[in-house]
């Protein structure tokens, strides 16, 4: 049985893991993607972690998961299906692989996914147009029409990183007035390469092998029309990764309750990052979450 499993492997997983195995506990990481470091990979300039002023988030998230492999952190590639308590007190993982994994604590650092439009095309056209990530995806659309859906700074900040190499960007949002920082709004203004179409929605994402255009309409007329892109980023925020423990947890609009100390209403689960309540999300504020959920674990471990 472990003392620790930490589901995720995002700065705030990481960080827990140094912790953890500093303070010499038997921990396991759990992760389903290909590559640890979670949203911040997507990041395409990180400009305010203290230290690496000029950095992007893809380099930053492998330093952090090295950082974590050069301690014989283990890490195993696993979806967690299922958190049970057990009736020791003790927790039962269930990953997609069908292994089931035995501990003491869990720690959720799972974070948050990219939230979908939930419109036609969008699931059968993913990957042939259709993206999530501007700094990954953005080099295929050199030279092309695209449009960035979304008025936060990741839209913004999106749309500005296409302009660069796309010949035209449409920027999309739903409201009048975008919600981003005026330093970016304000840059967005100046782009004469990026578009701002404001109380406009997608309706549907069309297109045969490749997305060639999108069906949009204005939200106050309700007037459609069809808007030729070869790709279409969207950035309209993001969704708590909670699934696995709705059973376990009360959750707050898909959030685990938690404070600074990780600590929730079930004694021996902690939780770390993006996926607690909290007002600022930011990679700083997902470390210094691992770095104190574990100091909790380790007084919760003495208890037993």
């Amino acid at each position: 049985m472990y003392d620790l499993v930490i589901i995720g492997s995002g700065p705030a997983g990481l960080s827990a893991a140094v912790y953890a195995k500093r303070a010499c506990l038997d921990v396991v990481v759990l992760e389903k993607e290909p590559m640890g470091g979670g949203q911040m990979i997507y990041t395409q300039e990180v400009d305010n972690y203290l230290g690496l002023p000029e950095t992007n988030g893809f380099d930053l998230a492998q330093k952090f998961e090295q950082h974590a492999k050069a301690l014989e952190v283990p890490f195993i590639s696993d979806e967690v299906d299922n958190v049970e308590k057990n009736t020791d007190g003790t927790w039962k993982i269930t990953g997609a692989s069908g292994t089931v994994y035995e501990t003491k604590t869990v720690l959720l650092a799972t974070g948050a996914g990219h939230r979908k439009l939930g419109v036609p095309g969008e699931e059968t056209l993913a990957g042939a147009g259709v993206s999530y990530c501007a700094t990954c995806d953005g080099a295929f659309f050199r030279n092309k029409t695209v449009a960035v859906v979304g008025g936060g700074d990741v839209a913004l900040e999106d749309a500005l990183y296409l302009a660069a190499g796309c010949e035209k960007v449409y920027l999309i949002h739903r409201r009048q007035e975008l919600r981003g920082t005026k330093v970016l709004q304000e840059q967005v203004a100046n782009e004469p390469k990026i578009t701002f179409l404001p109380d406009t929605v997608v309706k549907e994402i069309c297109g045969e092998q490749m997305v060639d255009h999108l069906v949009i309409a204005n939200t106050g007329t309700g007037e459609e029309k069809e808007l030729p892109v070869s790709g279409i980023f969207i950035a309209v925020g993001m969704n708590p990764q909670t699934d696995a423990v709705v059973s376990v947890l009360d959750l707050d609009h898909g959030y685990v309750r938690a404070g600074e100390d990780g600590v929730t209403e079930q004694p021996g689960f902690f939780v770390a990052g993006d996926v607690r309540t909290k007002k600022l999300r930011q990679i700083v504020t997902a470390v210094a979450d691992g770095a104190n959920s574990v100091t909790s674990i380790v007084e919760y471990l003495k208890t037993l």
